[in-house]
């Protein structure tokens, strides 16, 4: 299917700021067709195909009126003399009588659509009339407020271009809760919904006739909250905004739909939704990330001090290869501590293993300049690997790269590299990573199972990722050590 965007570019001949004005009407009129309890479509000229329709909505609120795709369609011949004498008005244009749909009796309105005094578009309005019966108060108002918001669409002062951008989660919408005020701030009608939700703020008795900005300023000041900025010129309706109200009962969120007839206010319509419970979820999530950041970062800490506790030892040993073990285990543990304070930092439980990757690779490399010049080169990008994962991709690259600078290069200047490639699989991606050095090679007769304890550690810890590893010797010196491994998924 077509996006707006492209439905434009190939159906009108609109400027680019005219093409933003109905991207702006498109993605805030839900509410219009949820007051209006009716289906919405735009329209646009076509060229030869005279209107055609670029956009489509559905209520929430009542029943839909077209259950199939009508986007990209053209307009029938009755619907496009409509559309004509609306964009020719410029007023709300209605059908002399309702039309039959599908078993439906439908009732049709256009309504231009207006930007710096030019007809862009037309919004018709298809509302299903089927089990009509005496409409209530709700039902009055909240058509009486579509209706304002149309006419501000075809005098061009709809959509709101002051919209607030990167708010948390829980927009009020129009099922949440609507109350009409008028120029004062007076509340006219507040819907069930919306008085609950004022009670649940803590307010008591009656919410109409009653100024909301004076209902919301005593409940914040008895708390004694935050006060959000926004506050005051969204109780008023004053501006097109949002806010969220705290109180010592619950948390509210409001939007202000200021409602005007030639520039000037006539009042405004807010939206407010209860999300008490959202945000108390939301602070236990992040209670919960906070908490296995602490956790991980003690457990550095604790990492650490074993490392320490293992140097301080390695000190007082007399015999060198008790002391060479212990200063292994000192770097073994201060890889798996390194894994830990990166995810210390982060929000997830993933981390960008480059970091770790680097960091392991110039230590190693600092402690084998002591003695002859050895360079390093890394190629290629780990990517985010979970934390499951990242101890054992770790202490496997910790070890090559140790053997390679230890064995390889023990009695000669040399390079280091470390090429990493990953692909992206079914089930988890594949990374394929090689540590090559040009020094002495393999020694004969080599036997992975035979060798040492940090072959062993390795091929145990590829085993855990699901991979497997080899060994061969380079041309013309050196040796190469490969090892596929099979990711977790990120989730």
């Amino acid at each position: 299917m077509s996006t707006l965007a492209e439905m434009l570019r190939e159906t009108a001949d609109l400027q680019p700021a005219e093409s933003e004005w109905l991207h702006l009407l498109v993605g805030d009129w839900q509410l219009v067709a949820d007051l209006s309890f009716a289906d919405l479509v735009l329209w646009v000229r076509g060229g030869l195909d005279g209107w055609r329709a670029v956009a489509h909505v559905r209520p929430n609120t009542g029943p839909m009126v077209f259950y199939d795709d009508i986007v990209g369609r053209t307009s029938t011949r009755s619907r496009a003399a409509m559309l004509d004498d609306a964009a020719r008005e410029r007023r709300l244009v209605t059908a002399p009588s309702p039309m039959v749909r599908e078993d439906m009796s439908v009732r049709e309105d256009a309504v231009p659509v207006v930007h710096e005094g030019r007809v862009v578009a037309v919004v018709t309005r298809h509302a299903n009339l089927t089990g009509g019966r005496t409409p209530s108060r709700l039902e009055l108002t909240y058509h009486e407020l579509a209706d304002a918001i149309l006419t501000m669409v075809a005098t061009g002062e709809f959509p709101p271009t002051s919209a607030p951008t990167g708010l948390r989660r829980g927009a009020p919408r129009v099922g949440d809760g609507v109350i009409h005020l008028d120029a004062e701030g007076v509340i006219r009608y507040a819907s069930p919904n919306a008085v609950s939700a004022v009670h649940r703020m803590g307010h008591v008795g009656d919410v109409v006739g009653e100024t909301l900005a004076k209902i919301v300023t005593d409940l914040v000041a008895a708390g004694e909250r935050q006060v959000d900025e926004t506050l005051a010129v969204v109780v008023m309706g004053r501006a097109s905004w949002r806010t969220e109200v705290e109180t010592a009962s619950a948390t509210v969120t409001m939007r202000a739909v200021p409602l005007t007839r030639g520039g000037v206010r006539q009042g405004a319509m807010i939206l407010l939704r209860d999300v008490s419970e959202l945000r108390r979820r939301e602070q236990e999530l992040l209670t919960k990330d906070a908490t296995i950041r602490e956790i991980h970062h003690r457990v550095k800490n604790n990492l650490q001090t074993v490392a320490a506790l293992l140097r301080l030892q390695g000190r007082r040993v007399p015999e060198e290869n008790a002391k060479a073990a212990l200063e292994e285990a000192v770097r073994r543990v201060a890889t798996i501590a390194l894994v830990h304070e990166t995810l210390s930092t982060g929000f997830d439980e993933t981390v960008s293993f480059d970091e770790i990757a680097l960091r392991g690779l110039r230590a190693v490399v600092e402690v084998a300049t002591r003695e002859h010049h050895v360079d390093s080169r890394f190629e290629g990008t780990f990517g985010r690997v979970r934390a499951e994962d990242a101890t054992a991709l770790a202490m496997v690259m910790s070890e090559l790269v140790q053997n390679a600078v230890e064995h390889g290069l023990a009695d000669r200047d040399g390079t280091v590299v470390v090429r990493v490639e990953r692909r992206p699989m079914e089930g988890g991606d594949d990374l394929t990573v090689s540590v090559t050095d040009d020094g002495a090679g393999l020694p004969a007769g080599f036997r992975p199972g035979l060798a040492g304890l940090g072959t062993r550690i390795v091929t145990s810890f590829v085993q855990d990722l699901r991979g497997r590893i080899r060994w061969e010797n380079v041309e013309p010196r050196g040796t190469r050590v490969e090892f596929v491994a099979r990711l977790r998924p990120l989730r």
